[in-house]
């Protein structure tokens, strides 16, 4: 069903952009909530790692490079997800 939607869409020359479709979160919204999310995983990513390992030098930096790639990842996720009208 997604992947339709996603075919057809392309198909038809829907180029959507955020200012042709204005009922999508604007990106610096997408950004706040991507970088609020991830200060909450990231502190459970540093306390899981710390438990695991007894290291807390080494729970910060699984920490720091979990933060960097899952922001990045959100961010996709969301403006892709806005492309989608399911559930809308």
């Amino acid at each position: 069903m997604i992947t339709d939607q996603l075919i057809l869409g392309s198909q038809e020359g829907d180029k959507r952009t955020y200012k042709k479709d204005k009922n999508s979160e604007s990106p610096k919204r997408s950004i706040a909530k991507t970088i609020s999310w991830r200060a909450i995983g990231t502190l459970d990513t540093i306390l899981i790692s710390w438990i695991v390992t007894g290291t807390l030098s080494l729970a910060f930096s699984i920490g720091i490079i979990e933060l960097v790639t899952k922001m990045v990842l959100y961010f996709f996720h969301e403006r892709i997800w806005n492309t989608i009208n399911w559930g809308k």
